[in-house]
């Protein structure tokens, strides 16, 4: 088990690496010199030749192109992720810190939503399958699947905030202002979970275990949340896991929608003003929270489940 654990963290170290250099690459394919960008960010009146060597020479740019990646590389090894274009007295890092718990809070609230919701839901659905519940239930989980997130916002303000005027409409500063974004973050994945605990469970009740635990006379309600709920969660742990990385990354447009001020309207407004270190610094973040939690749930999943024991022992 510890050799299968000291595997996974090594195979994610290369994938890591591939993220950075990408990061890096795409960020540096932009037609844009960044040079010009930041003088022009910086309000500089009169932008000539000498101004944006100068600058380039102090950026680095003029260096050769593995140099810059190596240098930036360790440098965000030791989080340091350079200086804001927009304000110069900001460090990246800085800006990340300040709006991280932000966008921390709306993400894990959403993940409640989640859970909460579709647990449920999905399996009551599976439990009386084809039933009134059950269709009405899939109905509106196929609208809300193909429904996009900032579209959702923009009926919940109008709905919720305009017309019933039951919550805030945007900001930040208590619950209130919290439950209108979150839940539209979560919707998408309500939808998605409701459906994969209902499949799951509807696949277990066919497993040979359940008709032996129908004939030890086994009470239906111990069967179906102590065997097949049971069994059929073990595939959600991985899927929970990836999208806690995806909520994260799924705010953006919903933070400007609702103006919450977290990591998401700090990219939108950074890609306005072509804040590159900041933009370059929240794609590798993401990134990094993709592999990272991958890699812990896989782990978690292979201690849960004695069959995956088995086969990595």
């Amino acid at each position: 088990m510890k050799a299968y654990i000291v595997k996974r963290i090594l195979s994610a170290i290369p994938l890591l690496l591939c993220i950075s250099f990408l990061c890096f690459v795409f960020i540096n394919l932009i037609p844009s010199d960044p040079a010009e960008v930041a003088l022009r960010v910086r309000q500089t009146p009169i932008i000539t030749e000498e101004a944006i060597e100068q600058v380039r020479e102090e950026l680095g740019l003029n260096d050769p192109y593995m140099v810059r990646y190596f240098r930036w590389l360790a440098d965000c090894l030791r989080l340091n992720f350079g200086v804001s274009y927009t304000n110069p007295a900001r460090t990246v890092l800085g800006e990340i810190q300040r709006c991280l718990p932000a966008t921390a809070l709306l993400a894990s609230a959403s993940l409640v939503f989640v859970i909460v919701l579709s647990l449920p839901i999905g399996f009551f659905c599976a439990v009386y399958k084809d039933s009134w519940f059950d269709r009405i239930v899939r109905g509106i989980v196929f609208m809300t699947t193909a429904m996009p997130a900032y579209w959702i916002g923009l009926l919940m303000i109008w709905l919720i905030s305009i017309k019933m005027d039951l919550l805030p409409t945007s900001g930040s500063g208590s619950w209130k202002h919290l439950l209108l974004p979150a839940f539209t973050v979560s919707l998408t994945y309500i939808s998605t979970y409701i459906r994969l605990i209902r499949n799951n469970m509807l696949e277990n009740m066919k497993e040979d275990y359940v008709l032996y635990a129908n004939v030890r006379g086994l009470k239906q309600k111990n069967i179906l949340v102590r065997h097949i709920l049971k069994n059929s969660l073990h595939t959600c742990i991985v899927a929970i896991g990836m999208s806690i990385p995806q909520l994260m990354a799924g705010t953006i447009v919903v933070e400007n929608v609702f103006a919450w001020p977290g990591l998401g309207k700090l990219c939108i407004n950074s890609i306005f003003n072509r804040d590159y270190p900041v933009i370059q610094t929240y794609v590798l973040l993401i990134g990094t929270l993709f592999v990272v939690f991958n890699l812990l749930f896989d782990i978690i999943q292979c201690i849960a489940d004695p069959r995956l024991r088995r086969e990595v022992s």
